[in-house]
């Protein structure tokens, strides 16, 4: 047997097992091992198992230990730490809190303070679903109490929970650089105008729509004078210093990711502790979360590396390309596929197992066609960032869902949701169609 019909088969089941229901690590790491031993096994011709033991168990190791003492991978417990902290110091909240200082004596200003807040919280934390279920908590709640009406107030809240994918730091970037072997520190700053473009979008959404409706969002009778204002846009200094400390540093050169991963956590800690709003058991608990959840991710990434060391074994990709070349597909036409593929994806499979999937056959073509990686980056976290919000299995709909009962059923928050996906098909559009907004910062490193 051919090792790309190898490939093709061991890609399919996983795709099978996706479908029932088996976690994205064990599906690719699992067929993966299997499809290695086989074309080591069958590479003479005959089928000679013994001849495969060594070479499969020397791939599978090398690949997993690569892949953990990977340097940038460090980042991922820091900003994994840093969001778990911040959120325990009450940094990220105070955000929120400032947003609606300002915000709440306008029509549907709560919705847009928790739109704001949550692109704060993203600033912070790279995490879409952390970021939708701690602002859940916080911001729904209190606009269901004020009287909003349910779709506003958790569409708001599960849209703006995205920006966590392309607001830095992000998660998804730095998986996405690792295994593009692309700048992370490029990354992160293309991802900021993109992301303010979405958050910008989704205020607008949130204008328009009491706009045409003032009854789904009913004006409060609570009013914050100049001074309160000043105090709340003064006790949000935390979150904008860390911000800064990140891309700032990050954009002057004075640090790389990681180390402005590494010195965030320790100015956090310092902040939380100086303002007697951290306590040595909220920073146990928040390195048990950090670990947690960096394990998960770590557990992912190494099958992953396995299943892209085994694509390239088998030859899949270049095949691929040869056969996409042959077409003589335009760039659009090959843009509009992919995309088309990533949101296909977007609504059974969450966003780190799309990436990790699919990008041994994607990036081969991208890079045949001369695109810059990037660029097509921002492009991948925008697919992924909108197949969070959409049906049948937006996560965090869901999110937003567990968080609010009874009072928003799964339809009502897709209904609202259909007006910020709007938004998003619009930005992802100038994206694709306008390179220099995702590369204008980082050019200027």
């Amino acid at each position: 047997m051919d090792p790309s019909e190898i490939g093709l088969i061991a890609f399919s089941a996983v795709l099978l097992m996706l479908a029932l229901r088996v976690p994205i690590a064990f599906a690719m790491a699992s067929a993966a091992i299997i499809g290695t031993f086989f074309v080591f096994a069958l590479r003479t011709g005959d089928f000679a198992p013994d001849r495969a033991i060594r070479p499969t168990t020397s791939m599978i190791f090398s690949n997993a230990f690569d892949l953990i003492h990977n340097y940038n991978l460090s980042m991922i417990p820091l900003f994994v730490a840093l969001g778990h902290i911040a959120y325990r110091a009450q940094i990220t909240t105070n955000i929120y809190e400032a947003a609606k200082v300002w915000m709440t004596n306008l029509r549907g200003g709560v919705a847009m303070a928790s739109i704001v807040g949550c692109g704060g919280f993203s600033a912070i934390t790279g995490s879409s679903i952390a970021c939708a279920s701690t602002m859940g908590r916080i911001c729904t709640p209190e606009m269901l109490r004020m009287g909003y009406d349910n779709r506003l107030a958790t569409a708001s809240v599960a849209a703006g929970g995205t920006l966590g994918s392309l607001i830095p730091p992000s998660v998804l970037f730095i998986i996405y650089g690792i295994f593009t072997e692309t700048s992370v520190s490029k990354l992160f700053l293309a991802g900021i105008l993109p992301g303010l473009l979405t958050l910008a979008g989704f205020v607008l959404v949130v204008a328009v729509w009491v706009r045409r409706d003032p009854s789904i969002a009913p004006m409060t009778d609570i009013k914050y004078s100049a001074t309160d204002r000043q105090k709340a846009a003064i006790a949000a200094w935390p979150a904008v210093l860390l911000f800064v400390t990140i891309v700032g540093g990050i954009y002057g050169g004075i640090f790389t990711a990681t180390e402005a991963a590494a010195v965030s956590v320790a100015a956090a800690v310092t902040i939380g502790f100086a303002q007697r709003r951290l306590t040595l058991a909220d920073l146990w608990v928040s390195m048990k979360e950090t670990c947690i959840q960096t394990a998960s991710i770590f557990i992912i990434a190494a099958a992953a590396k396995i299943f892209v060391a085994f694509i390239a074994l088998t030859g899949v990709a270049p095949q691929l390309v040869a056969l996409v070349s042959s077409a003589d597909l335009s760039v659009f036409a090959l843009m509009a596929a992919i995309a088309l593929i990533y949101l296909l994806l977007g609504m059974f499979l969450d966003p780190i197992g799309i990436m990790v999937l699919t990008l041994p056959l994607v990036i081969p073509l991208v890079e045949g066609y001369g695109l810059d990686l990037i660029w097509f980056g921002v492009v991948v976290i925008k697919l992924l960032e909108i197949g969070l919000i959409t049906p049948p299995v937006g996560l965090n709909v869901f999110v937003i869902a567990s968080v609010v009962g009874k009072d928003a059923p799964l339809e009502r928050i897709f209904a609202g949701i259909a007006r910020f996906l709007s938004v998003d098909f619009i930005v992802l559009l100038l994206i694709m169609c306008f390179p220099i907004i995702s590369l204008w910062i980082p050019g200027g490193m």
